[in-house]
């Protein structure tokens, strides 16, 4: 494993690379967060901050955390962090959001790129076991987003973002999100089943992957008033309970493995 400081220095690069990139995204975002309930309170709407700053404090954050990441781990991973901020703002938030109801199912990459990174700053490569880690959180976004879309779809609709609810129905977003659970569930085992987890950790996958599929089949089943919009509250909830189930095994797992090498 790497140094505790080389690692911790990293863990923050990484973590100020998806700060920069969430301000940057408000920064762009602030004409359509006005119109929304759910973001019209965040600095530039309210009114407390000016976009240039926004922009400015932005581009300094992601700028330091890239070199950051160079500079106490390797360029490689440097490289890798500023394509994720890159693809986060320009792909997805300034080209792909505004134009496709894809936008969440292509621009999940982003989110899904940090353990990848965090790899290469650990190593200086990637490996099938940091591609598995992006696979399952690439898979869990649409779910994810569009359980919140169900629930915001008069929001995006007011905004004129295309989220899936608003372009193909609720019925088609209801079924995306059961095939999606369906695909994710196995995956989320891959882990385990590829040796680089343990059977404790196929254990809470099998166990939360079921209950993320009967979570998604709860939202496909129930499709008027409270009882749908209750389902699709539920499956949004707890799909961030399973990535962080998920992940935190993982983490466990290898603390523990570590300090057995110590």
């Amino acid at each position: 494993p790497p140094h505790p400081l080389i690692g911790f220095a990293s863990i923050l690069a990484i973590a100020v690379g998806a700060g920069a990139s969430g301000a940057l995204n408000m920064w762009y975002e602030a004409d359509i967060d006005a119109l929304m309930t759910r973001t019209r309170k965040r600095p530039i709407p309210a009114g407390r901050l000016d976009p240039e700053s926004a922009l400015a404090f932005g581009l300094v954050l992601a700028s330091l955390s890239v070199f950051t990441l160079g500079y106490v781990a390797n360029w490689f991973a440097a490289a890798l962090l500023a394509f994720t901020i890159f693809f986060y703002v320009v792909i997805y938030t300034i080209w792909l959001k505004r134009s496709t109801p894809m936008n969440i199912v292509i621009g999940g990459a982003a989110g899904a790129l940090p353990p990848m990174v965090g790899f290469a700053a650990a190593t200086g490569d990637i490996n099938l076991a940091s591609v598995v880690l992006f696979a399952i959180i690439f898979m869990w976004t649409p779910p994810h987003f569009w359980s919140l879309a169900l629930l915001k779809r008069d929001d995006y609709g007011r905004a004129g973002v295309p989220m899936l609810p608003n372009v193909a129905g609720e019925d088609r977003t209801r079924l995306e999100i059961l095939i999606y659970a369906l695909a994710l569930a196995p995956l989320g085992v891959a882990p385990w089943l590829l040796g680089f987890a343990s059977l404790a950790y196929g254990v809470v996958a099998i166990g939360f992957g079921i209950a993320l599929v009967a979570a998604a089949a709860a939202v496909f089943k129930r499709r008027e008033g409270d009882a749908a919009r209750a389902a699709a509250r539920r499956m949004f909830l707890f799909s961030i309970l399973y990535l962080f189930a998920l992940f935190l095994a993982l983490v466990v797992e290898q603390t523990a493995h570590v300090f057995a090498l110590i």
